[in-house]
């Protein structure tokens, strides 16, 4: 049987209050597959070589070792080598600083992605993928989940994962989609939107940090319209979540 856990890898005290890192830890059968991995161990130990201080200042990044998601996993009984996969909505800093933790794990990405991080695009930190991770990439292809284009992520255990492209924050970041039994889903945005609140105020006070945040604003927009219309097609079949709002992760975390 498949769970889904919610788990909050990080904290970031940005300009708007408390941000949270949601990640996802989903179990079947003994194996792990996260989505995301919020601040890693040798992030909170070493965090000036690995991030740099003029980012951790300009972000807001805290480090607190039990956050990691190494550590949250160990509560809940489960261990790194039972990680066998991590599938990334994209490679900003506070999404991949857990990479390290889980160096037996395949790392599934967009191909857009990977090539943004590969030619040295500042908004990354190599430290962070200097212990050699495992990539598989995944190209646009002819498949659609909902109408958008969707890319098919190679699981163990009968996963049903799909890459949906959401782009706009970065030029290959994706959203994940979760297909569970009974015709229902769950959608992590990672940070096509900041906050909750963006799918129904387009003129709150976040959209400008997303905007200055987005490689392409109007990719960006509509990304977000899209998450509308699947919301509004699907209702209560479908649970999002994206990675910041902290209200939302406890809200899911206690559901």
């Amino acid at each position: 049987m498949t769970s889904i856990h919610h788990v909050n890898c990080g904290l970031i005290d940005s300009p708007l209050g408390q941000a949270a890192c949601h990640c996802l830890a989903i179990e079947d059968e003994g194996a792990v597959v996260l989505i995301d991995t919020g601040i890693g161990l040798a992030d909170c130990h070493a965090p000036d070589q690995r991030l740099g201080r003029e980012l951790i200042e300009l972000a807001g990044f805290r480090f607190v070792e039990s956050m990691t998601a190494l550590r949250q996993l160990e509560g809940l009984g489960l261990q790194a080598a039972q990680v066998s996969d991590i599938v990334l909505t994209h490679a900003d800093p506070d999404h991949v600083g857990g990479l390290a933790d889980f160096p037996h794990a395949r790392i599934h990405i967009s191909v857009e992605e990977l090539n943004a991080l590969n030619v040295g695009a500042p908004r990354y930190c190599p430290q962070q993928f200097a212990h050699g991770p495992k990539f598989k990439t995944y190209s646009k292809g002819n498949e659609t989940w909902q109408g958008i284009a969707a890319r098919p992520v190679d699981l163990p255990n009968g996963i049903t994962v799909r890459l949906l492209e959401l782009f706009g924050h970065t030029l290959g970041h994706c959203g994940v989609i979760i297909e569970l039994p009974g015709e229902s889903w769950v959608l992590h945005v990672g940070d096509a939107y900041y906050l909750r609140a963006e799918l129904d105020d387009p003129n709150h006070p976040v959209c400008t940090l997303a905007e200055a945040r987005a490689e392409d604003n109007s990719m960006r927009l509509a990304s977000l319209q899209t998450i509308r219309g699947i919301r509004a097609e699907l209702g209560d079949k479908l649970t999002i979540t994206g990675y910041h709002d902290l209200s939302e992760f406890e809200m899911l975390a206690n559901c």
